[in-house]
């Protein structure tokens, strides 16, 4: 490992790639801790360890709002974008064909998730601060009209900014700039984290300790199992001349992951799980006393922690099924098999290669919808049994960096195997 390590600092390029993510991240850090004035920052702390969606959030944003910084959102409103234009692109048909034409198309659409990003932003900020304003621990008093469409403004900047430094790292092709900035903002908990650990220790919670440490690391290699699981489906590809010269005849395969749609299923259940309390917010001083006896209905079933974690790991299992059956599409690649004389031993090509798929692709989302379900509602069902100071175990989270760091050591190593191509 020191040998790849010096090899990697010693190639000019590399080092320099590298050495530019730091500098941006740690701008995103300094950026992190800027705050916006007229905030009671003992009554949202109060608030987050209240609100687990909102301390998901927070967690998301590097502790953006938990400070109140100019970076509150994080990069939440690009994701929700990326994935709107995204489903969009398999709906469109004119967005399907642009997505076709390689290199302009991608920067296109890239140029319409930007732009959908600043509404989605100056929605989100609206909301957030709505529900700040509204909550029972009195977060933010006497914001002007002024002052909101300031914060407003800041904090949608502060969004592009962010979406800005993504792009500029992803350039670098070390790791995506998105994924690496909310990997940094998830490690940069850890620090508070261990200080808590330290400050509210007591001897008689070492065996709790203990095997909240055995359950942490069993996570991170059920972590690291499941990401880079997959089921190999064997393909063959039919022998063909041309001319005095014998094509084809090779046997590959089709890698099918177990966990195929990522993260993603986790923030589509976490932003419908974030939609209810926060209309209901809005409506609880109503004067219309059954619209808000509805609302303040709505708001304490979802501070039920068994309610609410059952809904979310059923949403993140319907997600799961949804966000794959969106992105994989078993006829299409039953067609570029045929059409490239390929086939599945045993399985006829055309309908019956699609059906086949379909039916593999099935079995293994279930285990991997019920691993995200399980990784999603892990903070509850550890916190149940286990009680040491304000450590939590968050499974979201240790999914989310482990699957960084895995995308990083393999550009980086795909970087060392292209150079050594170069040189030989």
């Amino acid at each position: 490992m020191w040998d790849k390590l010096k090899r990697i600092w010693k190639l000019k390029d590399l080092r320099n790639s590298i050495l530019f993510v730091l500098g941006m991240l740690v701008i995103y850090r300094f950026a992190a801790h800027i705050p916006i004035p007229g905030i009671n920052f003992e009554n949202l702390d109060k608030l987050l360890g209240s609100n687990q969606a909102l301390g998901f959030l927070d967690l998301f944003s590097g502790g953006g709002i938990r400070n109140f910084s100019i970076m509150m959102l994080g990069v939440a409103p690009y994701i929700t974008a990326s994935i709107i234009v995204q489903l969009l692109t398999m709906i469109v048909p004119k967005l399907e064909a642009l997505s076709k034409e390689g290199e302009y198309g991608r920067k296109k659409i890239t140029s319409y998730t930007r732009w959908l990003t600043i509404p989605l932003a100056v929605i989100q900020t609206f909301s957030m601060i709505s529900v700040l304003r509204n909550s029972p621990y009195q977060v933010i008093d006497n914001m002007t009209a002024w002052a909101m469409f300031l914060a407003v403004i800041t904090i949608t900047a502060g969004t592009m900014f962010l979406m800005w430094l993504g792009e500029l790292i992803s350039e670098k092709k070390i790791g995506n700039g998105i994924s690496l900035l909310i990997f940094v903002g998830i490690v940069s908990a850890l620090p508070g984290t261990i200080q808590s650990l330290i400050v509210n220790f007591d001897k008689s919670q070492i065996l709790n300790l203990v095997l909240f440490g055995v359950i942490a690391i069993a996570t991170i290699v059920g972590v690291v199992f499941i990401t880079q699981g997959q089921r190999n489906i064997p393909i063959s590809y039919t022998r063909h001349m041309s001319g005095s010269k014998v094509y084809g005849g090779v046997n590959t395969h089709l890698p099918m992951r177990v966990n195929q749609a990522g993260v993603i299923p986790i923030i589509f259940a976490i932003a419908m799980m974030m939609f209810p309390p926060m209309i209901a917010s809005l409506f609880v001083n109503a004067k219309t006393a059954w619209i808000s006896g509805f609302a303040t209905s709505v708001t304490n079933l979802w501070q039920n922690q068994i309610f609410y974690t059952v809904m979310y790991f059923v949403l993140v299992i319907a997600f799961t099924y949804f966000y794959t059956a969106v992105i994989f599409h078993p006829d299409k690649i039953s067609d570029n098999l045929q059409k490239q004389g390929g086939f599945i031993p045993g399985i006829r090509p055309g309908r019956e290669t699609a059906n086949y798929l379909q039916y593999v692709s099935n079995r293994i989302l279930l285990a991997g919808a019920i691993f995200l379900g399980l990784i999603a509602v892990l903070p509850f069902l550890v916190q149940v049994f286990f009680t040491i100071g304000n450590v939590s175990l968050g499974g979201t989270s240790l999914l989310i960096v482990v699957s960084v760091v895995i995308e990083i050591i393999k550009q980086i190593q795909a970087q060392l195997v292209m150079r050594d191509y170069d040189q030989v």
